[in-house]
């Protein structure tokens, strides 16, 4: 990697918010509030439309290779938290420590139902929203950019709202069957209208990076090899 070439910075920093993005999502995830006093979600959801900007954009400008690997990294450095959050829990707080077991684990104990499920519904919805990505952008050529954001959106989403929310909260007890069905329904109209309001964000990003690169002229390096 080439610190000097302009599109491997702008791959760090799109990754480096990206990373950054999934994994404070899942640590805040166990805290639920009410959006709009119409239904129930994960505070964590807040954190996904930077993700959804970032992913149509690494798409863009880096193909498939480059949200396959990033993601496979994604998923790597958030079971490696859950990890360190196992052994966190099972490691006694002193008597003067100012967070005590029990608080820890009940804060921390849900995140890490949360982890498992966005593990398994991030790696797949993520791989869907390239190939769907990939197949609005071959259908359309470089026009339309906010139908290939959009549409992969709304078809990853799908299943990566209902399947989380399943694993977070019907699994451990939280939720009952009926309630997630309401709640994962709000969550992805949630999303999906989100995903709208980020269009015109979408094209800013794209002609920002886009300036930024051909202004330096340099030679693209293949920095997903």
């Amino acid at each position: 990697m080439d610190l000097k070439n302009r599109k491997d910075i702008v791959f760090l920093v799109l990754a480096g918010f990206f990373i950054t993005n999934a994994i404070v999502a899942e640590l805040i995830g166990g805290k639920l509030v009410q959006f709009f006093g119409l239904f129930t979600q994960s505070i964590g959801i807040i954190m996904w439309p930077v993700i959804f900007l970032l992913t149509d954009l690494i798409n863009e400008y880096y193909g498939k290779d480059g949200v396959k690997k990033l993601t496979y990294i994604t998923v790597a450095l958030i079971s490696f938290t859950f990890i360190v959050l196992t052994i966190a829990m099972n490691l006694n707080a002193t008597s003067f420590s100012p967070v005590n077991d029990h608080d820890f684990r009940t804060v921390f104990g849900q995140s890490q139902w949360i982890i498992v499920g966005s593990i398994v519904a991030f790696l797949f919805s993520q791989l869907i929203d390239v190939y769907v990505f990939w197949a609005f952008k071959k259908a359309t050529g470089d026009k339309h950019i906010w139908l290939r954001a959009t549409g992969s959106t709304l078809v990853s989403q799908l299943v990566d709202t209902f399947v989380v929310q399943f694993i977070a909260f019907v699994l451990p007890g939280k939720w009952p069957f009926s309630e997630f069905i309401v709640n994962a329904s709000w969550g992805y109209s949630f999303k999906l209208l989100v995903a709208l309001t980020l269009i015109p964000l979408i094209y800013l990003g794209h002609y920002v990076i886009g300036k930024y690169i051909n202004k330096g002229k340099e030679p693209a390096v293949d920095l997903l090899n």
